[in-house]
Formats: structure tokens, C-alpha cells, sequence
């Protein structure tokens, strides 16, 4: 069975005297389950894992009832619990740091790997209670070179159909895969990981602004002309928090223009990016082939893919992503690691191509590296194929 790469990392920092409890933290449909689960089956102590996805039927005491079947295998050895979903119980973090706490003086070897996939409500609940007492590793969508091992996929396929492997046996029955993606992904989320678990006044607003962000991913549009597009007399306060929303559930962001100064960097317009190319062709209703036909709309899913490459990749590292343009000029993507600059911009198509771009950049800012993908270039693949920290390196 196809492992991903953050196996590795979990099973090393649980085979180790215990120290911090995991947070695996992350999109739905990213293998968080599967990879707890080969996690108990792989190591070599008891392991307890239970989930709490049907909220309305959870509560804090449910945690203490699961919590305490892992102690009951851990009295004589180490146990791992692991426990999927957490953050849809209310006051969770508090329950986790009391039994967490009253372990820890009581010596007893109790593993403990949490599962969330909503990073937002994770994240609140870490800050709040459990400061010093835990790890983060990102979950993040499939990249390309994982699609490719487990499934076979060719970089066409993964430029198409993006990085949700639960899909990847509907590839060829194009309107049940684009109904698995909307029903069982995009629906859920949206309905389920979002409204229902943070406040949100204007819900059909929120839905709108990912159907937009989905048609304009690749597309610089400022706050103004989004309320416009939406026919909405809200703010762009709100606006921005809906965004930053629809980003925690690790669907779709605006990525910041590169400025040197973080002020004038929350101030520009953001750049629309969905975090898996999957979130812009199954609304689409067009086919794969349909797609390459259209070679507009195929620039614009292989410049999206690098984009969620590039955020999905560096996500939990010291590196950011950003875009940069001024006067007619852009940069699709600028990398920044301390004091390295990486511009990256992307062609779809085999002809020649000049970077004004990339040289207007680099004449206000001080570049590592000006990277072509495509056309005369890093072939798409290849770049697809590489870590986006190798980059940078």
C-alpha cells in the first residue's frame, strides 16, 4: 500500500521517548485516516483510534471515554491513541490538556496523534490551551509525483483532475468524478467544515466567492471588483475573512502581492488561487480532452497546478508564496525564504517568450533565481516532480 512521505515523519516522532502529541491537520479527503491507520498497523505498541465526524452526537466526555480505552492498553507498554475529527467537539482542547497533563504526571506512555480537517478550529484550540505540548504536520493535497505512484497518472491527468486520491478510480466516468468532487468534497466542506463550525453572516456570500475564486484562480481582482462580481453591498473586511475561511478548509486563498514591507503587502489586491486544480474542472463540466482544446483555459489550469504546488508544497516550511506586478508587468509566482527570491513565471505553450516581467522584478528586488516552466523552460513535469524547497535551496 502506497505511503505517503509524511508516514516517515509521524512513525520516527512516535517511535521516540514521548515528548508532544501530533496534530495532523489538514483538507478532507487528504489520506489523514488511511495514514493513521498504517500508523497503528505499522508500529509496534497497542493503538486505539475512534472519530468524532458526527458532532451533534459527540461531547467532551466522549473524549474521555476514548481516551481512557487507550490508557487501559498503555498500563503495560506504550499505546497510541489517535483520535480523528477532534475540533468538532466543542471545548475540546481543554478536555485533551487535562488528560494530556494528568499522563504526563503520571508517567504513563500514552502516544497521541489528533486529526482535523479544519486547520482554522485546530489551530484556535491549540493556541488556546494546548501551548507547548504538541506538534503540527501539515496534511496537504496530493502532489504530482505522489498521484503518479499510487495511480499512474500522467502529468495531464494530475493538471486535470488534481490531488484528491479518493477520486482517482472515477477518472473514467467524467460525470461521477465531478459529482464526487462537488457532493462529497466541495458540498461538505463548505456546508459542514465551515458554516457550521465558524460564524459566518453571509453564507451564501461565502459560496459565491468560491465559485468565483474557482473560475478567476490564476486572475489578480481586488476586493472592490470581487463585491462587484457578486452583486454585493458587503465590505471588504468580510470579504477578506471569507477568503481566509475558504483557505483554512484548504480550498482556495489570495495569494499576497510580493512588496518588500508586510503593510503594503495586506493592502494589495490578492491573486485567486485554488489549492487543487480538481475545485476548478468539476464545476466546469468539461471533459480532459475538452479542456486541452481550449488552450485559454489550459494555461490557466497548468498555471493554477503550479500555484498549488507551490502553496501546498511550502505549507509548514519558513517559505512564502506571492505574485508580483506593476505597470503591466507580472510575476506569476515570487518564492521568499529570508533574504532568497525566487521568480517564477509559467507558459502552457512551446513558443518563445521573453520575461518582462521576471526583469522588472529583478530590477527593484534582489533575485536568487528566474525560473521558465514550460514552453523553452524547466519542463512542466519536471518542475511538478521537484520539492518547491529545492528551489530555494
Amino acid at each position: 500500500m502506497f505511503k505517503r512521505p509524511f508516514y516517515k515523519v509521524i512513525f520516527k516522532r512516535i517511535s521516540e521517548p514521548r515528548r508532544f502529541m501530533q496534530i495532523l491537520s489538514g483538507p478532507r479527503q487528504t489520506g489523514k485516516t488511511t495514514l493513521a491507520r498504517q500508523l497503528i498497523d505499522g508500529i509496534k505498541m497497542p493503538g486505539h483510534y475512534a472519530s468524532a465526524d458526527e458532532p451533534t452526537l459527540k461531547s467532551a466526555s466522549w473524549i474521555e471515554q476514548q481516551w481512557e480505552a487507550a490508557r487501559a492498553k498503555a498500563r503495560t507498554n506504550k499505546a497510541l491513541l489517535v483520535l480523528d475529527e477532534v475540533q468538532k467537539i466543542t471545548g475540546w482542547s481543554e478536555t485533551v490538556k487535562r488528560l494530556w497533563d494528568e499522563d504526563s504526571s503520571g508517567g504513563l506512555s500514552l502516544y497521541v496523534i489528533l486529526l482535523g480537517s479544519s486547520p482554522l478550529l485546530v489551530q484556535s484550540g491549540l493556541t488556546e490551551s494546548l501551548a507547548g505540548r504538541f506538534e503540527v504536520i501539515p496534511i496537504t493535497h496530493w502532489s504530482f509525483s505522489e498521484m503518479r505512484e499510487a495511480f499512474g497518472w500522467n502529468i495531464e491527468q494530475y493538471i486535470f483532475y488534481g490531488g484528491y486520491p479518493g477520486s482517482a478510480d472515477l477518472i473514467n466516468d467524467p460525470r461521477r468524478w465531478s459529482q464526487y468532487i462537488m457532493d462529497s468534497l466541495i458540498e461538505t466542506t463548505v456546508s459542514r467544515d465551515i458554516l457550521l463550525m465558524k460564524r459566518v453572516d453571509k453564507p451564501a456570500l461565502l459560496r459565491r466567492l468560491f465559485d468565483l475564486g474557482c473560475a478567476y484562480s490564476g486572475q489578480i481582482i481586488s476586493y472592490q471588483k470581487m463585491l462587484g462580481q457578486l452583486q454585493d453591498a458587503g465590505n471588504t473586511t468580510t470579504l477578506a475573512h471569507y477568503l481566509n475561511l475558504l483557505q483554512g478548509a484548504g480550498l482556495l486563498m489570495g495569494l499576497p502581492k510580493y512588496a518588500g514591507q508586510i503593510i503594503r503587502r495586506r493592502a494589495s489586491s490578492p491573486k485567486l488561487q485554488v489549492l487543487n486544480t480538481a475545485l476548478m474542472t468539476a464545476p466546469s463540466q468539461l471533459t480532459l480532452e475538452e479542456a486541452k482544446i481550449d488552450s485559454e483555459y489550459w494555461g490557466r489550469l497548468v498555471e493554477s497546478a503550479v500555484g498549488a504546488a507551490l502553496v501546498n508544497g511550502l505549507k509548514g516550511t519558513q517559505a512564502e508564496v506571492f505574485y508580483w506586478s506593476s505597470r503591466n508587468r507580472e510575476v506569476d509566482f515570487v518564492l521568499q525564504r529570508g533574504d532568497n527570491l525566487v521568480a517564477i513565471e509559467v507558459k502552457s505553450n512551446l513558443r518563445k517568450t521573453n520575461l518582462p516581467g521576471i526583469e522588472a522584478f529583478s530590477k527593484e528586488f534582489r533575485v536568487k533565481r528566474k525560473l521558465l516552466v514550460g514552453a523553452q523552460g524547466i519542463p512542466l513535469q519536471e518542475f511538478l516532480l521537484t520539492p518547491p524547497e529545492e528551489w530555494l535551496g
